[in-house]
């Protein structure tokens, strides 16, 4: 299975258009509020950091790169050829490596692993974003890359996301200057019921090891000039068997 190639075209159509600059995209926060934070709550749950890691759904690279600071191997995979130009253009210094990647495509995946081993897996914000029908194969995309001995962190949009931003749109002058891309190429934000998200694991073979609430925080102000903050969520994840007894 592959995804639609209306889903391709609509995101090679939005990092086509993305301007370079930093923080020039909605959820394109940097680092200290994003990665960073994400990784506090995912370092003690890995059992072998020095695993590589992948950033699935990699976008322009801006957490990737913060990810190949703090890891010996760190590859940012995307679907869109154009998200890695941004990505490849944003880390001159060659820090991470970059590879396009449709997760939906199994065997592609499995050579992956087949290539690296086992691996971490980091993931912010694919889900919510995927077709429905997607998103069965981009959790067994995680689950293929982890193998025995990786740790995974999801981090998603929640349900709530989807009318706070309805709000962001009925303002009287429209979305803010960065949604209005989101809307353009018919992406559809916050698609996942807060229910589903972990059983989407669950139906995969993995164990979710630990769960919370964490807001992203967005590239764009309000009416009054503070930052606009998404309701999310957040998981890790590893193999079954992995949990606790």
């Amino acid at each position: 299975m592959t995804v639609t190639s209306r889903y391709l075209g609509a995101w090679e159509g939005f990092w086509r258009d993305a301007p370079e600059e930093p923080g020039s995209v909605i959820w394109d926060a940097e680092p200290a509020l994003g990665a960073e934070r994400h990784l506090t709550l995912f370092r003690p749950h890995l059992a072998d950091p020095a695993l590589p890691v992948v950033d699935l759904g990699c976008g322009n690279g801006t957490q990737t790169r913060f990810l190949a600071e703090r890891f010996p191997v760190v590859l940012g995979v995307d679907l869109s050829a154009a998200a890695l130009d941004l990505a490849r253009r944003g880390d001159p210094a060659g820090r991470a490596e970059f590879a396009r990647l449709d997760a939906t495509e199994t065997e592609a995946v499995r050579e992956l692993h087949h290539r690296l081993g086992d691996a971490n897996v980091y993931v912010r914000g694919v889900i919510h974003q995927s077709e429905p029908a997607d998103r069965p194969g981009v959790v067994e995309a995680v689950r293929i890359l982890l193998g025995a001995r990786g740790r995974a962190f999801v981090f998603e949009l929640a349900e709530a996301a989807k009318g706070v931003l309805a709000e962001l749109a009925r303002g009287p002058a429209g979305p803010p200057p960065k949604l209005r891309p989101v809307f353009s190429h018919g992406l559809a934000p916050a698609g996942v019921a807060d229910s589903a998200f972990p059983e989407l694991f669950h139906a995969a073979g993995l164990d979710v090891l630990a769960t919370g609430e964490l807001p992203l925080a967005t590239t764009e102000s309000g009416p009054d000039g503070t930052r606009i903050e998404l309701p999310a969520h957040w998981l890790v994840a590893g193999p079954r068997g992995s949990a606790p007894a």
